[in-house]
């Protein structure tokens, strides 16, 4: 039976760790360093390099050279090398089999199982990508976890004993992201998460081949963005400059030939600042405010609430992230984990966990973004909100918005808005042959289902024929990084328009209602209702039903319109329930009454057997 590993599969770099003698430890590759760069490079002989080999051959082959794939897992893109397609998953499957190998190499055993982390806030579609990338390096992928609640394991495996609040700050080299969790008793529970999947370290050193390219260009006329094999060597300078304006307050980057004009070979000799690099980064900082913000807002407390600060991931060496945190927080961040392996020592843990060789611990993590489904005028009904904790199901009755509805289609969303068109569709699918009965008769039951992976499935059964239809969503349909990131500042944008807009769809629906109940009314007491009474009624509800074919009409006056057609329909109701009451209470006088007569002719008799 092979071993179970966890790995922290990185945009810069790459773990993997294992279960020893009880503690978690970190697997070192075969070039004997501790991390492994997600680089993957195709060499002009159709070799796959993979790692640190990878990543010195990029310069002089920088069109075979992928680098922080991890930002396009989710998505559709493809590279092509030597006329075939590459996906996201087989880069990242690359990366996972040159950690595989190196482990089993190391431990002498077949590695077969992993626990495989994800920044919190990625979506369904990345997850799945993620989970293929596994499948295809040969692996079963035990669990789906996220980063920072795997830091926090790592953390808190000594003190679960204690009840503590902790803040997981994880910046890594390509995403970003802030947990909540609370740990007691072995017990780490996940309050919240928030963050930015497209923020990170190469974030950082984009600013500062910018400013490169932008210097170079004003001194010398060329544009070296032009030119992938200068670029690559920016990109190399970039990184070693911001790695070393973390301990010194200046950087002197040193390009000699670069590149080349008309007047011969050109050189590039910059210095950097640390406070120069401070300011042209200084929005990339300001980025994780927000989140930070977000994940206390949604957790419930307050600041000072939390006990420890967990900084995890290269780039939070940087001092402007360190005052940053100090700042929002007003406290010290733990020094006692390494915030390099934190991650994939916590996936290691929790593939202990599932195996059965670490005792005593539960993880309990949340769902990022809420989930729900498509209502009548193109509202988001939620089903499960965001920060829930998985695994997770909901049900919830749904009935027909139409007399005699043969289908109906659920549409499966994810995301922030209060209308449908504001969120992505993660899927929809169809329930048929409904029977035909008058619309909110039949009883159509959705249950949303979240597995530990964070992975969704729907299913919806007509209660009536018990007839069922169900859908696992899959990473084709998923959210791609981007579009989570643009649901969640759509929805702070446009919060006001959403609500606007959902307030007419209610008041529409409610109209609607309100004139279809009135004329069953109508209809079911024909021979009570007299035709002044008729007529009443009949008034303000021919005018609500003129609205209601008026697209834009507003809310407001649709309400008004319904009040009135209430106002008279109550009034006869209340005279019919009356008559019919007093009419009761006539007919039991009248049958005590009798009962009394009855009473007076009773004649006492005593029965006499003749035969005796």
């Amino acid at each position: 039976m092979g071993r179970a590993v966890g790995i922290d599969l990185g945009t810069t770099n790459s773990v993997i760790a294992t279960m020893d003698g009880g503690d978690a430890s970190v697997i070192a590759n075969a070039e004997g360093a501790r991390t492994t760069p997600s680089v993957v490079a195709f060499s002009k002989g159709g070799e796959v390099l993979v790692g640190e080999i990878a990543k010195r051959q990029a310069i002089t082959n920088p069109g075979r050279t992928i680098r922080s794939v991890k930002r396009h897992m989710g998505t559709d893109w493809k590279i092509d090398i030597d006329g075939k397609d590459y996906s996201a998953q087989e880069i990242s499957a690359r990366i996972l089999m040159k950690l595989k190998a190196d482990a089993e190499a190391y431990l002498g055993e077949p590695v077969t199982e992993a626990v495989i982390t994800v920044p919190a806030y990625f979506g369904d579609a990345q997850r799945q990508a993620t989970k293929e990338a596994g499948q295809i390096a040969g692996l079963e992928v035990l669990r789906i976890i996220n980063e920072p609640t795997a830091a926090a394991l790592a953390y808190g495996l000594d003190k679960e004993a204690s009840d503590q609040t902790i803040l997981v700050y994880d910046l890594g080299g390509g995403t970003f992201d802030v947990s909540v969790l609370e740990i007691g008793d072995g017990v780490f529970e996940v309050k919240s998460t928030s963050g930015d999947t497209n923020l990170g370290g190469d974030d950082w050193d984009q600013a500062i081949i910018d400013w490169l390219v932008t210097e170079f260009k004003n001194e010398n006329g060329v544009d070296l963005s032009a030119d992938p094999m200068a670029e690559q060597r920016l990109k190399e300078a970039a990184e070693k400059a911001k790695i070393e304006l973390s301990s010194r307050t200046e950087t002197e980057i040193n390009l000699p030939f670069i590149t080349a004009s008309d007047a011969g070979p050109l050189h590039l000799l910059k210095t950097l600042t640390r406070t120069e690099f401070q300011k042209m980064t200084d929005h990339l900082v300001e980025r994780t405010r927000k989140p930070f913000e977000s994940a206390i807002k949604d957790a419930g407390i307050k600041v000072s609430e939390i006990d420890h600060v967990i900084l995890v991931g290269g780039s939070i060496r940087m001092p402007a992230i360190q005052e940053l945190v100090k700042e929002l927080t007003g406290k010290e961040p733990h020094k006692g984990i390494n915030p390099d392996e934190a991650v994939a020592d916590g996936a290691a843990l929790q593939a202990g966990v599932l195996k059965g060789d670490v005792k005593d611990i539960l993880l309990l993590d949340v769902t990022p973004l809420s989930l729900s489904i498509e209502t009548m005028g193109g509202v988001a009904t939620q089903m499960i909100e965001r920060n829930t904790t998985i695994p997770a199901r909901k049900a919830q009755i749904f009935s027909t918005a139409a007399d005699n509805q043969p289908e109906v289609e659920i549409n499966v969303l994810q995301g922030e808005r209060e209308m449908a068109s504001g969120n992505k569709s993660l899927g929809n699918f169809r329930l048929t042959d409904l029977p035909p009965a008058p619309r909110g008769m039949p009883q159509i039951e959705v249950t949303f289902d979240i597995d530990a992976n964070g992975i969704l499935s729907v299913s919806a059964k007509d209660l009536g024929t018990g007839k069922s239809q169900a859908m696992t969503i899959t990473g084709g349909t998923a959210l791609s990084q981007d579009e989570i990131d643009r649901m969640i500042t759509d929805a702070e944008a446009y919060a006001a328009e959403d609500a606007e807009r959902k307030a007419k769809v209610e008041a529409r629906n409610n109209a609607d209602n309100i004139a279809y109940q009135t004329e069953k009314f109508l209809k079911e007491n024909e021979e009570s209702v007299t035709d002044e009474e008729r007529d009443a009624i009949n008034v303000p509800l021919t005018e609500l039903k003129a609205l209601l074919g008026d697209e834009n009409a507003d809310a407001e006056d649709l309400q008004k319109k319904a009040d009135a057609v209430l106002e008279a329909s109550q009034a006869v109701g209340t005279r019919i329930y009356s008559e019919a009451a007093a009419a009761a209470d006539s007919d039991a006088a009248s049958s005590d009454a009798s009962d009394d007569d009855n009473d007076d002719n009773v004649v006492d008799a005593e029965i006499i057997d003749e035969d005796e």
